[in-house]
Parts: structure tokens; C-alpha cells; sequence
């Protein structure tokens, strides 16, 4: 069986992760490889759906957002007019929301948020969230503290 990513593509997601805003020719540099490599092996990691963008990573308490949460989201199969993938799409489009998954086991949708306190959270799950149709429960948990942002232990 073909290996979709080799050693050299892993070097090189792994530099990507690390700070998506290098250079291609810093990138060569750090890896000690050409730069042709280097833009033909990015190229390729595009082009596959590897790498879909690039973004910053934000911290959110500088910008007074002291309250990260997930939420559990039950929906309410007994109104099939609002399907589970209809309700997580409306959810997304909430300017708190950060992630939004569908999931399996207990729970149909896993929102993550952030707030600038309780209240604010508070006002979101009761009066925004909880009103969209076809939602029967929810569950929050705060997060006390964020351990990782990166993907980078799955390239091992």
C-alpha cells in the first residue's frame, strides 16, 4: 500500500504547523532542501486537500474573550423538519462559534465558543442558542485551560 505522505511532506506540514507564515525559500532553508521542493511539494500537499488554508492562530483572551466553552447540543429528532446537519450549519454562522462538529454517542453536535464572561456565555446558550428549532437540550463545559492548537503529534 502507497503511503499518501512521505518523510519530507511530514517535515514540511510539521514546519506549516508550527507557523503557517514562513517563507517557501525559509522553509528550504530550515529543511535543507531546494526551494523548487519545497513550492512543488506544498503545491502538491494543496492540490490533494492536504493543506486546505492557513490561518492564525488567535488568543482569544487578548482580544477580551476570557470564557472558552463547549457545548453539547441534543437535537430533537421528533421535528424532522430541522435536520441535524441544517441546525450545526445555523449554529456555525453565530459570530461567538468557533468549531461546530456532528458527532456520534450521546451528544448530535459539539459547539465550541468563546465569551468575554458568563454572562455573555450565558445570554448565548439560553436566548441565541436554545432558540433555534429542533434543539432539545444542551450541556456546557467550561474550558479551564487549552493544552494544544496543533496537529501536528497526528504526522507521527
Amino acid at each position: 500500500m502507497k503511503k499518501i505522505l512521505d518523510e519530507t511532506d511530514r517535515q514540511i506540514l510539521d514546519e506549516l504547523l508550527e507557523n503557517s507564515g514562513r517563507t517557501k525559500k525559509t522553509l528550504a532553508r530550515a529543511l535543507n532542501l531546494p526551494l523548487t521542493t519545497i513550492h512543488n511539494r506544498i503545491s502538491k500537499l494543496e492540490g490533494m486537500g492536504a493543506i486546505r488554508g492557513y490561518r492564525a492562530i488567535v488568543d482569544m483572551k487578548k482580544l477580551g474573550k476570557e470564557i472558552g466553552a463547549f457545548i453539547n447540543v441534543t437535537v430533537n429528532y421528533l421535528t424532522p423538519e430541522f435536520s441535524q446537519q441544517e441546525i450545526a450549519r445555523k449554529i456555525s454562522l453565530m459570530h461567538e462559534v468557533s468549531e461546530v462538529a456532528i458527532v456520534t454517542g450521546g451528544t448530535d453536535i459539539i459547539v465550541k465558543l468563546y465569551a468575554k464572561d458568563t454572562s455573555e456565555l450565558n445570554e448565548f446558550v439560553t436566548k441565541k442558542l436554545r432558540s433555534i428549532k429542533g434543539i432539545d437540550k444542551t450541556n456546557t463545559a467550561i474550558i479551564l485551560q487549552e493544552v494544544s492548537h496543533s496537529w501536528k503529534n497526528l504526522l507521527k
